[in-house]
């Protein structure tokens, strides 16, 4: 007579600590094959728990198994969505780039990173959603390392959960701290067309516009950039131009071209960090977001 079913899930639970990959699977195949096979009750439900633990084992083993994942950065800056499996992640990066991404309601749609170009405020600035990351990808369950190294790379992250269930976002918040990732870090509550956000959280759906549009406005926030409006001489159109704060005109200049910077002598201004239009300050100016600036080379 087998053992009780609770005992016996218990056993086959220790029997998978601490087996990950393909070991993993050869334990689960072979705990499978030991099984009685009932069609019905207890025993057969712990057989469909165990082939939905083998499925899942494929699936993450699709996961690329590499201390890092390499994402060639575009654009002025990089924001990666992070969340757990079926978040939302995919429909709202699609939503944000119009970018073609396979979507799903099941867990572990997304396998691998997936880069996105999105214009805000006149400015490109990359998306990057990580597949869903799971207790242990610290220590590089479902290929943690390899995802984590491309937070470590981003700007900023913004941190995507079902607004249903906010409680999922325990789990990322444990490993990032684990994996000692500590980025400027923007929480969004997904699907509040079903259920509405918690207090405090960025409630966004992608049937409404303009909760993408806020979201869109808080995205450029986390990015830390500012933008300044480059005009040249006799030009009344200007062109926007990303910056990190602290840039001066000489900063300004470089971005046009290093031979522009090495002959600036200063600039014309027009904006928050000037006290008038058109004043003329020197390279070492301070520049401010919403300037437009017109440099001045010898």
């Amino acid at each position: 007579m087998p053992m009780p079913h609770r005992t016996y899930k218990q056993v086959i639970k220790r029997r998978l600590v601490g087996k990950e990959g393909s070991d993993r699977t050869r334990e689960l195949r072979t705990i499978l094959a030991d099984l009685p096979n009932y069609k019905n009750g207890p025993y057969a439900d712990l057989r469909k728990w165990v082939e939905a633990q083998l499925e899942e084992n494929r699936t993450r083993s699709r996961v690329i198994h590499r201390d890092s994942v390499s994402i060639q950065r575009e654009g002025a800056a990089q924001i990666a969505f992070v969340g757990p499996p079926n978040a939302g992640k995919s429909s709202l990066l699609q939503s944000l780039s119009r970018i073609q991404i396979k979507t799903g309601d099941y867990a572990f749609t997304t396998t691998r990173p997936v880069a996105a170009l999105t214009r805000l405020r006149g400015v490109l600035v990359q998306l990057v959603e990580i597949p869903g990351l799971i207790e242990g990808a610290a220590e590089d369950r479902g290929g943690g390392r390899a995802l984590l190294g491309v937070l470590r790379g981003a700007d900023g992250i913004v941190l995507c959960h079902d607004a249903a269930r906010p409680e999922d976002l325990d789990t990322i918040r444990a490993e990032l701290a684990n994996a000692g990732i500590d980025k400027p870090t923007l929480v969004v509550a997904t699907k509040v067309d079903e259920t509405p956000a918690a207090a405090g959280e960025l409630g966004v759906s992608i049937l409404d516009e303009a909760s993408l549009d806020t979201l869109r406005d808080e995205i450029w926030k986390l990015t830390g950039l500012i933008r300044v409006f480059l005009r040249r001489p006799g030009h009344d159109e200007a062109e926007p131009q990303p910056l990190r704060p602290s840039a001066t005109v000489a900063d300004v200049a470089r971005t046009i071209h290093h031979d522009v910077e090495t002959t600036c002598t200063g600039a014309r201004i027009w904006g928050p960090s000037s006290r008038f239009d058109a004043q003329r300050v020197g390279r070492e100016h301070v520049v401010a977001d919403g300037d437009t600036i017109e440099v001045l080379t010898r």
